[in-house]
């Protein structure tokens, strides 16, 4: 159960970077097309997954002293390796993500998931923090990218969409693009969550205290409605 927790905190709790707002450079820079968003997400869960296992499993052996340096050198590696990978398989995508495939090293969820939690746990637990928190990358890049590339091109994975006479909002596609999209969503998520809130706020007052006689939690959650 502890394992599964881990797991799906990262796919709507944790979302990097629409709930802890982690790795926004490379998700406004490379979300103009779903293909580039799931190419991105895919390399950031090779790293972040093997990341998290090697430091797990180092983590006693590791001197606090030098642990961050460690962990870059660690995430330098399975970058590099990524690289050469990547230039072998997939060059195509290679090219079109350009430097961020290289700035993976300093993206603030590979350091920031080994510093906060992979150092602090064993190795299941890690792993499945790192698929979890890759896999919600993942999804949140090809959700923004298929947003952006449907209303830019009328494209979605380079197939149209709404065909020859859409009119595509070529801004979409473009740098202001990604941050009118990614407010959006923003504040979707964000009115959502306090909608669910209000929600969950309103089933306690009329389920959980029935028959009470008005204690002061009550009194002041029913203010708050």
């Amino acid at each position: 159960m502890a394992v599964l927790k881990e797991f799906t905190k990262g796919l709507w709790q944790e979302m990097p970077p629409f709930r802890l707002l982690l790795g926004l450079c490379p998700t406004l820079a490379v979300t103009n097309s779903a293909e580039n968003g799931l190419g991105m997400g895919a390399a950031v869960i090779f790293v972040l997954t093997l990341s998290n296992f090697l430091v797990s499993a180092l983590r006693r052996f590791i001197p606090k002293t030098v642990r961050i340096a460690c962990f870059i050198v660690i995430a330098a590696s399975l970058v590099v390796a990524l690289e050469l990978l990547m230039q072998a398989y997939a060059y195509k995508l290679y090219e079109q993500l350009g430097i961020f495939v290289a700035l993976i090293v300093v993206n603030c969820i590979i350091l920031g998931r080994a510093e906060a939690f992979a150092a602090k746990h064993n190795v299941a637990d890690s792993i499945a923090d790192a698929l979890g928190i890759g896999l919600g990358y993942t999804i949140a890049l090809t959700f923004l990218g298929s947003l952006r590339e449907i209303l830019g091109n009328g494209t979605w994975f380079g197939m149209s969409v709404f065909g020859e006479s859409f009119e595509p909002f070529k801004i979409m596609v473009q740098a202001p693009g990604a941050f009118i999209c990614l407010g959006l969503i923003l504040a979707g998520m964000n009115w959502l969550t306090r909608w669910q809130n209000r929600r969950k706020g309103a089933e306690f007052i009329s389920i959980g205290c029935q028959g009470c006689s008005g204690c002061t939690a009550c009194h002041t959650a029913g203010k708050e409605e």
